[in-house]
């Protein structure tokens, strides 16, 4: 009976955490910037880029209010200061973070492209797995925002 008990407890347990892993995703091959613009949004409404042309998807860039040395800096502060936010990659222009969030360890693709001669930060926030994400995406973009502008680094870049 114990015996019966282990196995039944070891499968529940190895079950747990392959549907947790699964919902990690495998990382995306086609991120990054291409033609001076980030990867599009998929159709399902679980991204948000300030360089969609679809206004489901679209968020405002954020515009340069202070250096970009300055800014970009702050950036990786705030990214750092977040348990669920990994800096996969990092360039001079460009970051590309992880969010992983707490409960089901769902893995979203949050990017950052430095358009110094726009003067502004082009971003990307998209969800691995799912068709829905509740709004996440915007929210970590919105976040960001608010953190940086608030300290009157960067304000809304008009479209």
């Amino acid at each position: 009976m114990l015996t019966s008990h282990l196995f039944t407890r070891s499968t529940f347990v190895l079950a747990c955490g392959l549907m947790l892993t699964a919902c990690t995703g495998a990382r995306p091959h086609n991120l990054g910037v291409v033609n001076a613009t980030l990867t599009p949004c998929p159709e399902t409404p679980n991204c948000v880029s300030s360089d969609s042309l679809d206004e489901s998807h679209y968020v405002p860039a954020f515009k340069l209010e202070a250096s970009s040395e300055q800014v970009w800096s702050e950036i990786k502060v705030y990214l750092d200061s977040q348990s669920n936010m990994e800096i996969v990659r990092e360039l001079k222009d460009y970051l590309y973070v992880e969010s992983t969030s707490t409960l089901m360890r769902f893995v979203d693709d949050f990017e950052l492209h430095l358009r110094e001669q726009d003067g502004i930060i082009a971003v990307r926030s998209a969800s691995r797995y799912g068709k829905s994400d509740f709004g996440v995406n915007k929210e970590r973009v919105d976040d960001l925002y608010l953190y940086l502008s608030e300290k009157g680094l960067v304000s809304e870049a008009v479209k």
